[in-house]
């Protein structure tokens, strides 16, 4: 039996990296494979499964066995260990953060943003790997680096989405938010590539040259490493005169997390990278109808799921929440078309049996 070790710098509950590391581990154990995940530092309920990332190379014993790399920052460790163990190897690279958007705004993150662009030429030289993509977008940049595709495969991460469809909804948000506003949901964290100013724009066009009885949820965890950029959504906010129909919940429980899907009439984006982004599948998973700025990997995860424009224009974007708003039609379509891509694509089945198929190919 081959050992499998997958290696990331951390674990934290409810991030979309970590969330596909426990799914790797948990199907890779589902198929009687011998496991383990190993990190630098962890903020995990269940830890019995993590240990620290120096006991690699001890696990790792023979050419046949496979180490399993998620790359999304920069890590020195990590290429230290890939270089010195003679194992199969694996990337799952999930893309790095121009460093760019943290410029200005915390050193720290640019610093390790730029250390893992800088990485990404030496992640993609890695003699003999094989290399799994989140999505399209990502994979094309590993080409550009000199990946042959043929040892390529596009493999979505694993997600926590069925628990948000079979989970009880928190009451309290649905009494509260169910009151005859049309309710545009965004959710992701407040960091500086997720493009709330313009999200914030086309919802001002919106609010004020449509419907002014309507409402802009933003649910995020606030990162205080972060609160230069935070300040600056508020400051903005206050500005436009959206006190009372701007909302920021910061970081919120699953339970309340489906109430906030449950209440939306859309989910805008306006992000400016994204190497997958988990909620847009579970916008899809909830019937939730989309409208985006196609950057990055966003067109790739809608697909034709969606309304998805090329820039992220404020007007484009206030058109089109109100052609989905006031067309019931045109928003159950958009939603139905939504949850036949997330079933056809993007269930935790559908994602077992890419990368079990990806790990079988290597033996």
């Amino acid at each position: 039996m081959i050992n499998i070790a997958i290696l990331t710098p951390c674990i934290v509950e409810g991030d979309a990296v970590s969330n596909d590391v426990v799914g790797m581990y948990n199907c890779l154990k589902k198929h009687g494979y011998n496991v383990q995940i190993f990190a630098d530092n962890w903020h995990a309920s269940n830890t019995n499964n993590i240990k620290y990332f120096s006991q690699v190379k001890s696990f790792i014993k023979q050419k046949k066995d496979i180490l399993i790399y998620h790359y999304s920052v920069g890590w020195d460790i990590a290429l230290e260990i890939i270089n010195e163990i003679n194992c199969v190897k694996v990337v799952k690279y999930h893309n790095v953060t121009p460093p760019e958007f943290f410029d200005g705004i915390n050193a720290d993150y640019a610093n390790v943003c730029r250390s893992g662009r800088k990485q990404l030429k030496l992640i993609a030289d890695i003699y003999g790997a094989l290399y799994l993509s989140d999505s399209e977008y990502n994979a094309n940049e590993l080409y550009l680096m000199g990946v042959a595709k043929d040892n390529s495969w596009v493999i979505p991460p694993f997600h926590h989405i069925d628990d948000l469809q079979y989970i009880d909804a928190d009451t309290s948000i649905l009494d509260e938010y169910i009151d005859g506003k049309v309710n545009i949901l965004m959710v992701g964290r407040l960091a500086p590539n997720k493009g709330h100013s313009t999200l914030i724009d086309a919802f001002d066009v919106y609010h004020k040259n449509y419907n002014n009885d309507s409402r802009l949820i933003i649910v995020g965890k606030h990162d205080e490493r972060l609160s230069i950029y935070t300040k600056s959504l508020y400051e903005k906010v206050n500005y436009l005169g959206l006190q009372e129909s701007v909302v920021f919940t910061g970081g919120v429980s699953t339970t309340t997390l489906k109430a906030y899907y449950l209440t939306a009439n859309i989910f805008m984006i306006t992000s400016e990278h994204e190497g997958f982004c988990v909620p847009l599948v579970e916008s899809m998973a909830m019937k939730v109808p989309i409208v985006a700025y196609g950057s990055t990997a966003i067109p790739y995860t809608v697909g034709k799921a969606g309304l998805v424009w090329e820039q992220p224009d404020p007007y484009f974007m206030a058109g089109s929440i109100d052609c989905i708003a006031s067309k019931e039609s045109i928003s159950t379509t958009l939603g139905e078309m939504g949850w036949r891509r997330y079933q056809e694509i993007f269930t935790n089945e559908q994602i077992e049996s890419k990368f079990i198929k990806a790990i079988e190919n290597i033996e």
